[in-house]
Parts: structure tokens; sequence; C-alpha cells
């Protein structure tokens, strides 16, 4: 097959279904439609899907061919953010661009990697030296990606993401923050700055701000959630914030938490009755692959072909790929969109990229044939 022209991707199906993954609602955690209605597609298509538990009512999609060395698996997300508003988050056409939910991140990254491997299949059926994989719950707490490496090993994977088709050799680290304060509750007209939760976490998140701006201005650091106990016309006796924290691929992220735990220490010292906690409840390191190696220069001569520049980037956000990477994978981000549309209101992509992309994912496993 790799010295036959490459099957042809068919950009109707893959639009038709593009279409029905957006319109099926699929946040985090309730992804059993979405998951259902794959599983009978692809087995209407003749290939052997498997479902792969991840807790009592979700699970991940597999596909592994039985006659061949999987050599590389293609892995997308088929959960999303929930919905700014439920009554318009479904496909939507403007010219070339996609919007709906998920859009970019990523039911057009999933859309394309189907298509792609149905293609293939259709050709060449058992001999595919590479795995389809569907997993649940990326945008939380990424238990499918966990559950996939716990059952399956490949030894490489490209996750679909949105990079604007720009391939992604290394990936940011991730570190989420939660902080807490303590108060006592009390009549309003008895607070005082010193024993408010909410001025205290004020001026921890200032610290914590200036650090970041100072320190480490090359991290993406974001305040995600801030908010107080609702006791009403009182001083309240606690507040929470959830910081979210985005690394450069190479950045030790041991000395990234000794950092925070000296911001605190540091406050603690100047005011003995600061009563705050913060823990890091997850802790994502970054990576970086080196650009060469048989897959990474069989992509960089399909990119060639197709006119595409090749620039390789790093990934400013966390993905399951970094947990790919923990569990010895090799994964490489390339997917149709951009994350700057990811997680916004009128999320879209452009459907050419997402035919690009099929048509790139076909081309990269037809190489692993030869």
């Amino acid at each position: 097959m790799p010295n036959n022209p490459p099957p042809i991707v068919q950009p109707q199906r893959l639009r038709q279904l593009l279409r029905r993954l957006i319109d099926i609602y699929s946040p985090s955690g309730k992804e059993r439609e979405i998951l259902s209605f794959l599983h009978g597609y692809l087995k209407r298509h003749g290939l052997p899907v498997v479902r792969q538990s991840v807790d009592d009512h979700r699970y991940n999609l597999v596909v592994v061919p039985p006659k061949a060395d999987t050599r590389l698996a293609l892995i997308g997300h088929v959960d999303t953010i929930g919905a700014h508003d439920l009554d318009h988050y479904g496909y939507e056409e403007q010219g070339d661009l996609v919007i709906g939910l998920g859009a970019a991140d990523m039911k057009g990254g999933c859309a394309a990697m189907v298509e792609a491997y149905l293609t293939l299949w259709e050709y060449s059926s058992s001999q595919l030296p590479a795995a389809l994989v569907l997993v649940v719950g990326e945008e939380e707490e990424g238990d499918g990606a966990r559950q996939l490496v716990k059952d399956f090993h490949f030894p490489w994977g490209i996750v679909g993401e949105p990079t604007d088709l720009k391939p992604c050799l290394s990936s940011y680290g991730y570190l989420e923050v939660q902080i807490r304060t303590i108060g006592k509750r009390k009549h309003p007209s008895f607070a005082s700055r010193r024993h408010n939760p909410i001025e205290s976490m004020l001026r921890l998140i200032l610290k914590i701000s200036r650090y970041m701006e100072m320190e480490r201005p090359q991290f993406v650091y974001n305040i995600r959630d801030l908010f107080s106990s609702q006791v009403g016309f009182a001083v309240p006796d606690r507040c929470e914030a959830w910081l979210d924290v985005h690394v450069p691929p190479s950045t030790p992220l041991g000395d990234i938490i000794v950092e925070f735990e000296e911001i605190f220490a540091r406050e603690r010292k100047e005011d003995a009755d600061l009563d705050a906690m913060f823990r890091f409840d997850t802790i994502d390191a970054g990576y970086e692959l080196p650009e060469k190696g048989p897959l990474v220069e069989a992509l960089s001569a399909i990119f060639v072909k197709h006119s595409l520049p090749w620039e390789p980037q790093a990934f400013r956000s966390h993905s399951d790929a970094n947990q790919l990477w923990e569990a010895g994978v090799l994964p490489f981000l390339l997917g149709p969109g951009q994350l700057q549309d990811a997680h916004a209101p009128r999320e879209s992509v452009s459907f050419q990229q997402v035919c690009l992309a099929a048509e790139l994912y076909r081309d990269l496993v037809t190489c692993l044939m030869s």
C-alpha cells in the first residue's frame, strides 16, 4: 500500500460525523450519549472496538488491530467543558468555519482521527500498525487517560488537541493550586482587615501575582475561581481560590512547589494571625521530545508533501499527553483548530483544517506500513 496512492478521505462523511459529535452534549462526566453513538458508528464500519471501563457509567473506546504490531495510537478526548448556553451549543456553519461546543477542543480532532482510521481500515483492514483511542474526562480529572495506560501501552501517540496543525513535540507542565484562608464568623460591625479571610486571600494572591510577574514571567498564570463562604450580613469564616499555572516544558516543578512554600512561610512570619493553607491538586510535568527519529522525520516529510511549514513548538496547556508521557508513551500533539478558540463561547474550527488533519493522520499511519 505505501507505494500506491493513499486512500482518499471522504469530506462529506467527515462533515456529517463532526456535526453529530458537536450536536451531542458531552461535558466531562456526562459522556455516555456520545460514547454510545461512537461505539455504534465504529461497529457499523467493521472496527473491532472495545469498551475499557473507567467508572460505573463511563468508558474509553479502543480499537487495536488484531494482526499488526501497534506502534502508534491516535488519541482524542470526547468530553468538553460545560456549555456557556445550553440553548446554543450545537453545530453551526459560517463559510469554512464550523462553530459549536468542542469544535476545536477537540471534536474536530476526534472526527479527523476517526475518518483517517476508517479510510485506512477500509483499504487495509487488520494490517494497520496503529490504534484508535477515544477517551473521557480530559477536561476535568484526566481519568480516561489514566485508565487507558493501565491496560494498554503504545510506543508513540498523537494527541489531537488544537495546535492549528503545528506539530508540538513538547508540552507545558501544569500545576493546579488550591488556597484556603480561615477567619472567624462575626457581625460585620466588628470586622477587621487582619482577620477577614477574603482580605487574607487577596494579600496572598497579590504576593503570588508579583512573584509570577517578577520571578517567573514565562509562566502562564490564571486565577480560575475565588469565593468565600455565603454567610450573609457577617464576616465570612473562609475563602478559597484555585490557580492554574502552566510552565514551560523544561521547568523543574519541584522548584515551583518550594517557591510557593517560601511565599506562604514569609506571609505567616509577617502575620502571626494568618490561618492559610495551600495544596497542589494536580502536578503534571512538561516534556520535550527531540526533533529526530523515524516517526518525527516521517511527519516532517509529510508536512513538506502538503506544503506546510515544519515549525515544531510547545503546546501551551496541559492535556492527556502529560499523563501519556508519565506512563512511558512518547506523545506529540497535532490537531485542527486554535487553542485560543477553545473554551470560548463561540468555539470554532476550520473545516478545511479538519480535512487536512485527517490526511496528515492517514499519511503518517501509511508511512508506518512501509
